[in-house]
């Protein structure tokens, strides 16, 4: 089967090509990009012609940072649904977290993941955890775990504060050449704060998280990943601190990246309008300085990677009090228009480098053949028409969850579709195919 992508802007910063192209797609792979608006010719007649006037053609988005919440959690998520969400949002490959119930925490745990998302509608990526149980005690068996297939190892939800333990962890993950995605967070500096240390949290009542919380585990990991030799990446950096730290790793040398979110560059917390959970995540949205900080290191390339942390709850669970609910919000249907309008579009970013951000950079990170639309390279691509501008609707998400402090936000940037290995996964109702 041949489909064709025509008259679309091409950005695909893995193969340097940006302009006008056709893209002819061919059992799964990219079998050519044309330049100009060449359309069907007597070499080949396209089955499915999808129509991208005025649209940008980029190669699927990939999240490094997701909680499908599978399995253990399924009235918040599940590796379909989320999987549904993915597709919507533009995303064609997403790491899942390990913190399930039971943790991802054996090589049984991640076949299963895999087992499950076998017919999910995006690549599903499974990240083991770093200890049993995610309890900080015994290293699981890691080199298990890799050959079972995660794509790398985390205790995300919590850090392994044993600094030993940790370190075994990160020579056996440099020995493997894995990744180690690291939830810094000093659990005795965050115990009992739900949001930002500052004035906000004053005004609210609220106990504050200081940026410590976050900077000292950044310290002592860098530090062990210099020791050990281990590829680490920074997950969801919300402080000036670890943007900071991270540039300096990256100017010795050292195999550390970094991520941040779409909530860390768009929000501080005295844009939070009041005891409102949907405000809550942890890291907490940081000060208006920190949000400047990590705009600059997105500008500058110090920040590698924009992920989600995708993380649904209940509307039961997030209808209480910010000192009662849980951590987290849904991003995956909100992340690329967020970065778009807030980043691109602004010129802190090129539209080249939103697209390294969100998909290039994620996959070399990974090790994976993706991030990239070149002729041979899997079609895995969303088209997202940057003039279409609306109100985001959580009524309208495909996750189980709504919990999002994005509701009603204006944005640009409407996913049309997304294709993953040639197939179409999804499509707005407004595309234009033929």
């Amino acid at each position: 089967m041949l489909t064709l992508i025509k008259n679309g802007y091409v950005v695909d910063p893995g193969s340097c090509i940006e302009g006008n192209y056709d893209i002819l797609i061919k059992g799964g792979y990219i079998y050519k990009v044309m330049p100009g608006t060449a359309g069907p010719n007597e070499d080949f007649k396209a089955d499915k012609v999808i129509d991208a006037s005025g649209m940008f053609i980029m190669p699927g988005l990939i999240d490094l940072h997701v909680h499908l919440r599978e399995p253990g959690y399924e009235y918040k998520e599940t590796i379909q649904t989320g999987a549904m969400a993915a597709a919507a949002g533009g995303f064609t490959t997403i790491c899942a977290m390990p913190n399930t119930k039971p943790p991802l925490d054996s090589p049984g745990m991640i076949r299963h993941v895999i087992d499950k998302a076998a017919n999910a509608l995006v690549n599903v990526l499974p990240i083991g955890a770093v200890t049993m149980g995610q309890e900080g005690k015994e290293l699981t068996d890691i080199p298990g775990l890799i050959k079972a297939g995660a794509a790398g190892i985390s205790e995300d939800g919590k850090s392994v504060m044993d600094s030993a333990l940790y370190a075994r962890a990160m020579l056996k993950a440099a020995e493997l050449d894995t990744v180690v995605f690291a939830h810094c967070e000093d659990k005795s500096l965050a115990a009992g704060g739900v949001m930002n240390a500052g004035e906000k949290a004053k005004e609210l009542g609220l106990a504050g998280i200081s940026n410590a919380a976050e900077d000292v585990i950044v310290a002592r990991d860098i530090i062990l990943a210099g020791e050990t030799g281990a590829r680490l990446h920074l997950c969801h950096c919300s402080t000036k601190g670890s943007v900071r730290m991270l540039k300096h790793a990256k100017e010795r040398g050292l195999k550390v990246t970094g991520e941040t979110c779409p909530h860390y560059f768009t929000l501080s917390d005295e844009d939070i309008p009041g005891d409102d959970a949907n405000f809550k995540m942890n890291p907490p949205l940081r000060s208006r300085e920190d949000v400047n900080a990590i705009k600059e290191a997105l500008r500058d390339g110090v920040l590698d990677v924009i992920a989600t942390d995708h993380a649904p709850h209940s509307f039961e669970e997030k209808n209480k009090s910010m000192a009662e609910a849980p951590f987290g919000i849904v991003g995956l249907e909100t992340a690329l228009p967020i970065a778009y309008t807030e980043l691109v579009r602004t010129g802190i970013l090129s539209l080249k480098q939103m697209v390294e951000k969100m998909s290039l950079n994620p996959a070399r990170i990974l090790g994976i053949d993706r991030g990239s639309i070149g002729e041979g390279k899997a079609a895995d691509i969303v088209i997202m028409d940057p003039g279409k501008a609306y109100a985001i609707d959580k009524s309208k998400f495909y996750s189980k969850s709504k919990n999002t402090p994005f509701n009603g936000r204006r944005v640009y940037g409407k996913v049309m579709y997304t294709l993953v290995s040639g197939q179409i996964v999804y499509e707005s109702k407004t595309g234009g195919q033929s």
